[in-house]
């Protein structure tokens, strides 16, 4: 039986599920990362808090799948929109990703992964199927009772769609106008950005591991970014992560991988 890997950058997107493994959860603190093994949905599953940066999620991917012997990564977090149809409160998940940020020209072409020989990394079709299906099927039921009408207010949150496709990672948070316009001029697939992602998905390239990144949109990464980002966090994507993801783990399950 497989045993799925569950990592976030932030504690609160993983508080609810690590709460649901109950008082049977095993925990080992390897390098500075805990690391929680426990059943959810009849799974085997190990969730860890990877923190923020494209180098802490690399390290814990490799953690996860040599010390714990993960089939399968998922990881769960926020992102600012880039392409101008997405909007705050959005789901995307990602089908492939890329490091902005990664420039090692004239040796090799921007974005490319030196010696790897490619840019963009896929994410697992089916986990990415599953996570999407999940994702609409939380948007169509829990959303509205776990999100109440004042929250989605207050952030603008109005009839949330889920996206597939390009995810870019990079080590910096952006949440300027101008970069955002330089990102989707270089990079006109990109859905949204975040600093995670994209490592995630190389690691899993190299050792040969199925993974699915999924993403909340809590900005336009503009300068308004920062702005009560704990407070979405709190009040709106801890709920997203929970409510996918518990679906995302039943469903794997019922499909006797």
């Amino acid at each position: 039986m497989s045993t799925i890997g569950i990592l976030a950058a932030l504690q609160e997107e993983i508080a609810t599920l690590l709460t649901a493994m109950g008082p049977d959860v095993v925990t080992r603190r390897i390098g500075q990362r805990v690391y929680h093994e426990g059943q959810l949905s009849g799974r085997r599953c190990v969730l860890v808090l990877a923190r923020i940066g494209k180098v802490a999620a690399a390290a814990t991917a490799v953690t996860l799948i040599r010390e714990f012997g993960v089939t399968v990564v998922v990881f769960t977090g926020l992102a600012g929109a880039v392409a101008d149809h997405v909007r705050v409160g959005d789901v995307v998940v990602a089908q492939t990703l890329l490091q902005h940020d990664l420039d090692a020209r004239p040796l090799f072409p921007r974005y490319e992964v030196p010696l790897l020989g490619r840019s963009y990394f896929d994410a697992d079709a089916q986990l990415a199927t599953l996570l999407a299906q999940c994702a609409n099927d939380y948007l169509g039921s829990d959303y509205a009772e776990e999100i109440v009408s004042a929250t989605r207010d207050a952030f603008g949150v109005a009839d949330p769609k889920v996206h597939s496709g390009t995810i870019i990672s990079g080590d910096c948070f952006v949440c300027d106008t101008s970069a955002v316009g330089l990102l989707r001029s270089a990079l006109p697939d990109a859905l949204c950005v975040e600093m995670e992602g994209a490592a995630v998905a190389q690691i899993c390239y190299e050792y040969g591991v199925p993974c699915g990144v999924l993403r909340t949109i809590s900005d336009r990464a503009d300068s308004t970014a920062d702005i009560d980002f704990n407070t979405f966090l709190a009040q709106v994507a801890r709920f997203y992560s929970a409510g996918i993801l518990r679906r995302f783990l039943m469903n794997y399950s019922s499909q006797g991988r």
